[in-house]
């Protein structure tokens, strides 16, 4: 904390923090008792409201940070990590040099790392019902068809799934057909974590004669969402289009909004310039009034 001052300065260390305090002017005893007074009652007030910073940071900074275990982590029953055992050792010296090999692997194993996600959406409507295209998503038989690669698909709460070769893999977490589906989606290449999972969510919202399907990824990695936008709009709706579904509207942000349903298309009134056409019907009325009495003399004739 610092205060303008050139004539009387205090300046002092508490255990976390540096204080220095000043006046420019004013008497000395009365700077002094005021200085005083302002060491006694102010350090204490402002470390009380500084104790509060970090959960402050935390609480605006850190809603969107995920905790990755490393991949030393070894679950145990109580969820927590369990550092590898270490045999007993004949002599004194060795259980030593072993309780110290055990310390540090449970140091490294309890070491997590925080990682900054984020929220990928994409969307598009199809020329399909919702049970067609909830089908193409889980049966194991359909997905190749689309993704151009081996599957493999349990869809049933914990079973698994792997799409594109290996190169997206997880577990169904929740269906409800043919409108939703939940997975924990890691994909396994490229600089994607390799102990970090993102949930995708599957929402098939079928109308008259489409079905919007959104695929909304959660825990995309910072700096990954537009490859991971990319990759979604590549393998999933082109996908899909590439085995003959009409996409009817597409969307790909990362807020997606909900796309209307498709109308016929019809001539609107106004949408033709009328006036011109008035203009025109009049000018073809001028010239055959002045045309015809002309004409009709010449016959004459």
């Amino acid at each position: 904390m610092s205060m303008a001052y050139s004539t009387a300065n205090w300046h002092w260390k508490t255990k976390h923090y540096e204080y220095t305090i000043g006046t420019s002017s004013g008497d000395n005893k009365l700077v002094n008792a005021l200085l005083a007074r302002v060491k006694a009652l102010l350090p204490p007030l402002l470390e009380e409201k500084f104790k509060a910073f970090p959960q402050a940071i935390l609480d605006v900074h850190g809603k969107d940070l995920t905790v990755v275990p490393s991949e030393n982590d070894t679950p145990g029953g109580s969820g927590t990590a369990t550092p590898a055992q270490v045999a007993p050792s004949a002599t004194t010296t060795k259980s030593s040099l072993s309780n110290s090999k055990s310390a540090a692997g449970a140091s490294k194993s309890n070491t997590i790392n925080v990682l900054n996600t984020a929220t990928v959406k994409v969307s598009s409507r199809f020329m399909a019902s919702a049970e067609d295209l909830y089908g193409l998503l889980t049966d194991e038989s359909r997905i190749p068809t689309w993704s151009r690669a081996a599957a493999q698909s349990k869809p049933s709460p914990g079973g698994a799934f792997s799409l594109f070769g290996g190169g997206v893999a997880g577990k169904y977490v929740e269906l409800n057909p043919p409108n939703k589906i939940v997975q924990e989606w890691q994909l396994s290449r490229g600089s994607w974590p390799s102990s970090h999972y993102g949930t995708m969510t599957i929402t098939l919202e079928q109308g008259s004669d489409s079905t919007n399907v959104e695929f909304s990824l959660d825990g995309v990695p910072k700096g990954q969402e537009e490859d991971v936008e990319r990759g979604l709009e590549g393998y999933y709706i082109r996908g899909f289009k590439s085995i003959g579904y009409v996409q009817v509207s597409h969307y790909s942000q990362s807020t997606s909004p909900t796309p209307s349903k498709p109308t016929p298309v019809t001539i609107r009134k106004d949408g033709i310039d009328w006036k011109g056409y008035v203009a025109l019907a009049l000018a073809g009325l001028f010239l055959a009034v002045s045309i015809i009495p002309a004409l009709t003399h010449n016959a004459t004739r």
